[in-house]
């Protein structure tokens, strides 16, 4: 695909004399690309679609789908369309989808698109926000049998934590990190 400055010191090259050949050369382009947006059968910025839409024979199939079931996973739906023949990628696929408005806009989930949290107003760096993790394989020489757990202090707006490992059952051996 050319940019439009492509195409037009293209046309200003071929203007002045320069055959089809040495202006693929100069732009680093194919000699049939740069022939097909002189000649006007392609236009710079407008991608040529490579082939027909795999999708298009599925397009029925998704929409009735999601029309029962807006909440249906695209990788469930991608399934079954493989089932039914599709060979296109995932990607593609979900672009499919994307490009032609198949999922259905739901109220509920819409509504529901901001979190449920606090925010505390507070200077940087004078909060500590504080989460348990499981370690399920913590590495040999740590003391711990099975699994461990970490308590993970942050800083917020920093880049400063703390964290200590706790042997799990018993929280009275730990160590810090």
């Amino acid at each position: 695909m050319l940019t439009w400055e492509n195409c037009v010191e293209a046309q200003a090259l071929r203007a002045k004399g320069w055959s089809i050949s040495a202006i693929a050369s100069h732009l680093g382009h194919d000699r049939k690309t740069i022939r097909a947006y002189l000649n006007g059968e392609r236009r710079p910025g407008e991608r040529k679609p490579v082939r027909a839409e795999a999708m298009q024979e599925f397009l029925g199939y998704c929409r009735q789908r999601l029309a029962d079931d807006p909440h249906l996973w695209s990788t469930t739906l991608f399934d079954e369309v493989v089932e039914l023949g599709f060979t296109g990628s995932y990607p593609a696929f979900t672009a499919s989808l994307r490009r032609h408005e198949l999922r259905p806009r739901c109220q509920a989930c819409a509504a529901a698109r901001s979190k449920d949290r606090s925010v505390i107003e507070h200077p940087a760096g004078e909060e500590t926000q504080w989460d348990w993790l499981e370690l399920p394989d913590p590495p040999v020489g740590w003391g711990c049998d099975g699994s461990a757990h970490l308590l993970l202090g942050v800083l917020p707006h920093s880049s400063r934590w703390r964290g200590w490992i706790a042997e799990r059952g018993n929280t009275s051996r730990t160590s810090r990190i």
